[in-house]
């Protein structure tokens, strides 16, 4: 892509305004928060310490707006703890030139290097360091600097207090993560009746699975109905692809095809049922004639012997679903597995629900084929911020290596900032700490983001202050009123902020400009001042990053290969649990599936980084990009295969098994590294063993998927091919 047209998209990326669902109730919130901080420090300090404590409680509510699992009273504590101490060693420093200009490097590189524990605290991080440039600039001396930084921190306190005694919506972001992912395989199930190999992308299971780690504080509070329906719907989704897929499932015309879209239609409904009980914390209400689907008797008459078992193990998995989604006053874990489960309609069972045929409604036939319910899992922890802190240093020190993304990053926001700061002093304008402000705040670790956001903020800072600036000059507020109107416009930032970047500037170009209005600041010299240092603010921000850029382009082989080696130890785990059967939770295979789909999101989110980026693809074009990466979802999709029909523990073990599985990690491991090096992968030592298999096996299921691994890796090479 040309420099012209990546300008063009990015821009246009910029200044886009989404439709979101607004959350006026969590805005107000938050600027009730700003209102009270305010409204104190005026009555009692003044509007230099108002505006101080101001910009403390902006940001920590800022804070818990960010997409993070943690407390939201956490989070703001953190903003504003970290915020009142970056503004106290910054007035510390203020009067020597060369020692703040020391102390502005090392803490944006440290901001910078921030990104490396997560967008959350690099958000953090940035903002800080971009309003200590305007925080420090208000006290007169080290003992009120001192009381700027504690009226600092109060905010954050203020935002944190109101978290707690006005809770809005308990636990919603961890029951819209859950919800999200049963949603998800909702409609999974119902695109499989028409394709019956239709993709699946995991990110909502994987942001499930991130929301249910807690911290011990949370795991004494956590709802019941969030412990153990996302277990459940993991092992669902390799039950409804191989139920659908016409190569080790039903035909792919017919009765028995008939009965599977009738038993995927029912499960869609059924975890759409759960889903909007766990999104509302309300009982389930299933549909009656999804509940009769799944209980229809002649199933079994109709579909093959392994169909008909995928079919059951479905049933159970969604009455399973379905119990721990209904909302419950204790907190406690479901039945281990080898006790006796109840049975429907009895007194565990919600009364006058109609339940899919879960474990205790089948017949003793039925119930022996199924697999054991495990044993719930140790719930997973989040540590505290305490425990966090050398954990976060940990990831810093790993990105101190040629070639990070984030050194680079960390560097060129540095730079950048000291530059401005610099050319913010030597131009005749006044609040020369726009410029620098203005980059931090627009940097990136990524080309796409940081030029689009570069062209968003110039756009809302020109908006935002050419309509502060009418209102000031027609109007006149004085000191009170431009505290109203600040936090007005704080509300409106924290109304908007998720539809658009460009949308939230306007909002906090005029609070800014009411909020230094409070003391006089000339309003004339602010619009100008601010407008223009934006603007060389931006323009040093993507400056910066056509100088010293990070490309994803280059990098996206090594993407490529670290799917591909991923998605082979998978396969290989897979593989190996036929010749030492362990039953369907062997960890070691969830252990696999976990590290394949995180090099899946990996390499779709840096392909998506590099669409815009002004570089040639340097020998992996876009439809060689597309090519192989749908190759490896079907290598992934033949191994789900596998793993959905897994012998239960005990069962004879099938020797074979473990050759293919030793031969799926090294054909992966030998491919990635040509990959890699810029070479076609070859696979003929795989080939033999595969078709060694088909002579040990009699299994059409152990077969057919072996086979459809290879034809997958057989396309992954044609895709590499044409590169």
């Amino acid at each position: 892509m040309s420099w012209l047209r990546a300008l063009k998209e990015t821009a246009r990326s910029g200044l886009t305004v989404e439709r979101r669902r607004l959350a006026p109730v969590v805005a107000a919130r938050g600027a009730l928060g700003l209102a009270l901080v305010i409204g104190f420090s005026l009555a009692l300090f003044g509007p230099a310490v108002a505006a101080s404590s101001a910009f403390g409680a902006f940001q920590a509510a800022i804070a818990t707006f960010q997409r993070s699992w943690r407390p939201r009273p956490t989070l703001a504590l953190a903003s504003g703890g970290s915020l009142a101490v970056s503004t106290f060693l910054g007035y510390l420093t203020a009067a020597h030139t060369v020692l703040f200009l020391a102390l502005l490097v090392l803490w944006t590189f440290l901001s910078g290097l921030a990104w490396a524990a997560g967008p959350t605290a690099g958000i953090i991080a940035s903002s800080n360091v971009a309003i200590m440039l305007v925080t420090v600039t208000l006290p007169t001396s080290v003992a009120t600097a001192a009381g700027h930084a504690a009226m600092i921190f109060a905010g954050g306190v203020v935002q944190a207090a109101l978290v707690v005694l006005l809770p809005v919506r308990p636990w919603g972001a961890q029951r819209d993560a859950l919800a999200d992912a049963l949603a998800a395989e909702a409609d999974y199930a119902r695109r499989l009746r028409h394709d019956p190999v239709a993709p699946f992308d995991p990110v909502p299971l994987m942001t499930a699975r991130s929301a249910a780690a807690v911290t011990p504080r949370q795991a004494r509070r956590r709802p019941a109905e969030l412990h153990g329906p996302r277990r459940f719907a993991e092992r669902i989704r390799p039950v409804l692809a191989s139920l659908a897929d016409p190569a080790v499932g039903a035909p792919a015309e017919g009765p028995q095809r008939d009965r599977v879209r009738e038993l995927l239609a029912a499960a869609g409904e059924i975890l759409d049922a759960a889903a909007r009980a766990i999104r509302h914390g309300e009982p389930v209400r299933l549909p009656p004639a999804a509940v009769a689907a799944l209980r229809t008797p002649d199933t079994g008459s109709i579909l093959s012997e392994r169909a008909h078992r995928a079919a059951l193990r479905l049933s159970a998995l969604l009455g399973d679903v379905v119990e721990t989604a209904e909302p419950r006053t204790e907190t406690g874990s479901r039945t281990e597995a080898g006790e006796p489960r109840e049975e429907a309609g009895a007194s565990g069972a919600r009364p006058g629900a109609a339940r899919p045929a879960a474990a205790g409604s089948r017949g003793p036939a039925e119930a022996a084929a199924l697999p054991a319910l495990p044993k719930p899992p140790t719930p997973r922890t989040r540590p505290t911020l305490v425990r966090l802190a050398p954990l976060v240093l940990a990831k810093m020190r790993a990105e101190v290596r040629p070639g990070s993304a984030i050194l680079r990053h960390a560097i060129r926001v540095s730079a950048v900032a000291a530059a401005g700061y610099l050319l913010g002093l030597v131009l005749p304008f006044g609040h020369g700490y726009w410029a620098p402000m203005a980059s931090v705040m627009v940097m990136r670790p990524d080309f796409s983001q940081t030029y689009s956001r570069s062209v968003a903020r110039f756009g809302g800072t020109l908006v935002g202050v050419a309509l502060a600036s009418a209102v000031v000059q027609t109007a006149h507020p004085g000191t009170y009123l431009s505290a109203a109107l600040a936090v007005l416009c704080a509300f409106g930032m924290y109304l908007l902020m998720k539809t658009g970047y460009a949308v939230s500037q306007v909002c906090v170009a005029a609070y800014v400009v009411f909020l230094l209005g409070m003391e006089g600041s000339g309003v004339s010299q602010t619009v100008r001042d601010r407008v223009l240092l934006t603007l060389l603010g931006g323009l040093l921000a993507m400056l910066s990053y056509a100088v010293y850029p990070a490309w994803e382009t280059p990098r996206l082989r090594g993407g490529l290969a670290d799917w591909l080696a991923a998605s082979g130890r998978y396969a290989a785990a897979v593989a190996a649990r036929y010749a030492a059967p362990e039953g369907p939770g062997s960890p070691d295979v969830r252990e696999a599936l976990l590290s394949a789909r995180a090099a899946r999101v990996a390499w779709h989110d840096a392909l998506g980084r590099a669409t815009h980026e002004p570089v040639r693809h340097r020998g992996l074009s876009h439809a060689a990009a597309e090519g192989a990466g749908h190759a490896l979802a079907e290598f992934g999709r033949a191994a789900m295969l596998l793993e959905a029909h897994l012998p239960e523990r005990g069962a004879p073990p099938l020797p074979a098994a473990a050759g293919l599985a030793e031969a799926l990690r090294e054909a992966t491991e030998r491919g990635a590294k040509a990959v890699r090096e810029r070479r076609e992968p070859s696979w003929d030592d795989l080939r033999e063993t595969v078709a060694a298999w088909d002579t040990e096996v009699t299994d059409p299921l152990l077969r057919k998927a072996g086979r459809l691994l290879v034809d997958a890796l057989d396309d992954l090479s044609a895709a590499l091919a044409d590169a």
